[in-house]
């Protein structure tokens, strides 16, 4: 049975749209893209219409890859200002003691039931651990027997306001939003294994104008913060002190400099126009010392940043972002974390590079989630699909979505 899955996270410098086919537990993609974002500023939207055409041309080459076009997502939300929460809930196990899905599912809403979301809406309702009859710390308890089940949940929300103006830009690009997640929890599925499951950890991902900092508890996200210094601030060092335009800053970034200065070559030059018209030549050291800085300053800020959310012990750190993909850049890592810290490494085929790890992992997120309820579900209908592969089934999902972010789709 085909599961393939549309996961889109709209940043302040781009637009990623990652389409995965999940085939025996492994996730393959059928396309991806980056394109150029306008009118989002620090993950929230600034202006619609501006938003909406750069979502729109980020689909038209994602249609344009697969020859169909896309009409269902699962969205990356910038974890601005998110709150957290424990509950539980309880039920009894309906058929033949056997447990359910839907036992599943009705145990978290159970403990939803009596919450009141008036101006923050729900983003994700995450179990910890289950216990049936008097067996605690159960993980899956499906096709387990008891009679009740009981499940401890963290909860997390958002403020409306910037949330539905997100949604807003995916309806008016065409686009159904079949289910929310953080990019932080995105991230966190990207890199997810076992071991980091029953660890405490930290994700940071660096973004353009702001830097994600996550903690995780068994792969439940605990706390977060947001540091307003991002990638553009690395460019606008390299504008000012080399006096050029920040397009050209940018490319210097990506393509010349090195993020440690150690490893950066006197000899390489590099001839620049700057912004007075002069020709000039700069070197990748000069380049890569003013690189070095800047990252410096991130991974500083990052660090006290852990600090200031958690007194557990840190088991490992996991940093991503685009930035994070300039050479050397696990050199500095190391020196201000040490060897508890690694760059996060996408081995994806079609999507190697880690500004894509909110996306693809939201993807992977949706997937955990409804496997948990034992549920299924396909974005594309049964045309779509054979246009595709040569593979047949139209898998139809139990609810009409976009009351799904409001009505808690799947569950939650």
């Amino acid at each position: 049975m085909d599961k393939i899955y549309t996961g889109i996270d709209l940043g302040s410098d781009s637009i990623k749209i990652v389409v995965c086919e999940k085939i025996n537990d492994k996730f393959h993609v059928l396309a991806s893209t980056s394109s150029k974002s306008h009118g989002i500023v620090k993950g929230q939207i600034e202006d619609t219409k501006a938003a909406v055409q750069s979502v729109k041309a980020a689909l038209k080459e994602i249609d344009d890859m697969l020859g169909i076009k896309i009409t269902k997502v699962i969205a990356a939300v910038p974890p601005t200002d998110c709150q957290m929460n424990i509950l539980h809930g309880k039920t009894n196990v309906m058929d033949y003691n056997e447990i359910s899905g839907i036992d599943i599912s009705n145990a978290i809403n159970n403990a939803l039931k009596n919450e009141q979301f008036v101006d923050n809406e729900l983003v994700t309702a995450m179990p910890i651990t289950f216990t049936i009859d008097k067996k605690e710390n159960i993980k899956d308890p499906k096709k387990m027997k008891g009679t009740k089940l009981e499940t401890k949940l963290v909860i997390s929300t958002i403020e409306k306001e910037p949330l539905y103006r997100l949604l807003e830009v995916l309806k008016l690009s065409g686009i159904e939003t079949i289910d929310i997640a953080y990019t932080s929890t995105g991230d966190y599925y990207t890199i997810k294994n076992k071991k980091y499951d029953d660890l405490v950890g930290a994700v940071i991902n660096i973004g353009k104008d702001t830097t994600n900092v996550a903690i995780y508890n068994k792969g439940i996200q605990i706390k977060n913060t947001i540091i307003p210094i991002g990638s553009k601030n690395v460019d606008k060092d390299l504008s000012y002190i080399f006096k050029i335009d920040l397009n050209l800053a940018k490319k210097l970034k990506e393509e010349f400099a090195v993020a440690s200065s150690n490893y950066a070559d006197n000899n390489d030059i590099m001839e620049i126009t700057d912004n007075e018209n002069e020709t000039r030549e700069i070197s990748q050291l000069g380049v890569s010392k003013v690189v070095e800085a800047r990252i410096k300053e991130i991974l500083k800020l990052s660090k006290n940043g852990i600090k200031n959310l958690t007194n557990r012990e840190i088991r490992y750190i996991i940093i991503t972002g685009g930035l994070s993909e300039i050479s050397g850049f696990q050199n500095v890592v190391d020196d201000e974390f040490g060897f508890v810290a690694k760059v996060c490494n996408i081995s994806t085929m079609g999507i190697r590079h880690n500004m894509y790890s909110s996306a693809l992992g939201v993807i992977k997120y949706f997937d955990d989630k409804l496997s948990l309820r034992g549920k299924s579900y396909n974005m594309f209908d049964k045309e779509d699909i054979i246009n595709l592969t040569t593979i047949e089934q139209k898998i139809t999902a139990n609810e009409n979505i976009i009351g799904k972010v409001f009505k808690h789709f799947f569950d939650n």
